[in-house]
């Protein structure tokens, strides 16, 4: 590769290297004067070194840099990726200032239900752009594009352009697009790039009080706003400490956009001072407490992740006594975990049948206008019809139960 000549000093984004792919490292050196400069190292030159070359003018005039030296190494990237590259590197050189050089938008599905399946969430560190142009064939029911953990500090502005970009450019399919900011204040910086690139719901990390919850939400409304945006943006607060267990309830009362709570077990064992184990009877207490917060505001209980990858077993025994404990889901860091994950929080073939005569029952007694509801010679109490009517509704979004059926023995 060729150097470049330290004359003035330069500012970088990106990756390359042999074990990199679908990304690139550009390398910005302004200049007083000389026009635009571009080099261009690419494993596919052959067929696409002019494109990217004129997609780097583009992005520098739309940038309005006149004058400067560009190095791009590329590995394959997306031209979403190259241009959020070259606009992290120019930002980096004007103190974090620029205009934003945005790609086409693809089409998404329309906004989604706040009580639609969350199953299965599968983190993709917001750094590695090769996690997400196929994210979208391994059917989680929603996928996190990661600026907290999974994105190393001086990394925190390149990854913020990378995933907006990836909302506008990547197809994710029917997979709910969640974002999970940094802890605030820097994850309201975070929203300013994000939030108008429509996400279907932001991740709140680290959340002890409901005006964390609140601040957020403030600030959504406020980009909304001054995009003229309607549609709906929801929030899931990520408890991860002692704190914020106990304000559980407040915290999911604090906005109405609030879906979902869901909790961080590795900070929260660290808070508590404790070792988090497969069992998890450390974390009882917590997980207990955050679904009846959850239940009784209204919202979902979406539980932690399951760490070891290679464990399946222990996966789906985690997942079942998740979902025995009223959780609706969890989350996932490899596509390995998500068809273990749909099993275990899927109600069983006896379950179904049982709310199916259950429900029949009903509409039975409704139309013969009764007020009573009995099988056989059971009487069935409203809360189990309730019960009853939500595991077949759920069911049904699992595609547990055929079209048209009805009833089984």
């Amino acid at each position: 590769m060729t150097a470049i000549a330290e004359t003035m000093q330069t500012y970088a984004a990106g990756r390359c290297g042999k074990d990199v792919r679908s990304d690139c490292r550009v390398t910005f050196e302004p200049r007083a004067s000389g026009g635009l400069e571009i080099e261009l190292i690419s494993r596919v030159a052959t067929y696409y070194a002019e494109s990217i070359r004129e997609q780097a003018v583009d992005a520098l005039r739309q940038m309005g840099v006149v004058d400067c030296r560009l190095l791009i190494e590329d590995e394959g990237a997306l031209p979403f990726v190259i241009s959020a590259r070259i606009e992290a590197a120019v930002r980096r050189a004007w103190g974090g200032k620029g205009k934003r050089v945005l790609p086409e938008r693809t089409a998404h599905q329309m906004p989604l239900q706040r009580d639609r399946l969350r199953r299965s969430r599968l983190y993709l560190p917001g750094g590695e752009p090769k996690y997400f142009i196929n994210a979208a064939l391994h059917q989680s029911d929603a996928i996190i594009l990661d600026l907290e953990d999974s994105v190393h500090r001086d990394e925190k502005d390149a990854a913020r352009l990378l995933v907006r970009n990836a909302l506008r450019a990547v197809d994710f399919g029917a997979c709910e697009r969640m974002v999970r900011i940094n802890q605030l204040p820097l994850g309201l910086a975070d929203l300013e790039e994000i939030v108008p690139e429509h996400p279907d719901l932001i991740l709140i990390p680290k959340t002890e009080t409901p005006r964390q919850v609140v601040e957020v939400a403030r600030k959504v409304a406020e980009i909304k706003h001054h995009n003229a945006m309607s549609d709906p943006i929801w929030l899931m607060p990520i408890l991860e400490s002692a704190l914020g267990i106990e304000n559980a309830f407040a915290i999911a009362k604090a906005d109405e956009s609030v879906v979902a709570l869901t909790i961080g077990l590795e900070d929260y064992t660290a808070d508590l001072g404790v070792v988090k184990t497969v069992e998890g009877s450390e974390s009882l207490y917590a997980r207990t407490r955050l679904v009846n917060a959850a239940k009784a505001a209204g919202v979902q209980a979406i539980d932690s992740v399951f760490g070891d990858v290679a464990e399946m077993e222990g996966l789906r025994a985690w997942g079942v006594r998740s979902r025995a404990m009223g959780f609706e889901g969890m989350g996932c860091i490899h596509p390995g975990q998500i068809p273990v994950i749909h099993e275990a929080f899927a109600p069983t073939q006896v379950e179904i049948d049982k709310a199916l005569r259950i429900v029949v029952a009903f509409e039975d007694a409704k139309s013969r206008g009764l007020g009573v509801v009995s099988l056989g010679s059971k009487m069935i109490d409203p809360p189990v019809v309730h019960r009853a009517v939500k595991l077949v509704e759920r069911a049904k979004n699992m595609g547990l139960i055929p079209a048209g059926d009805q009833v089984i023995g």
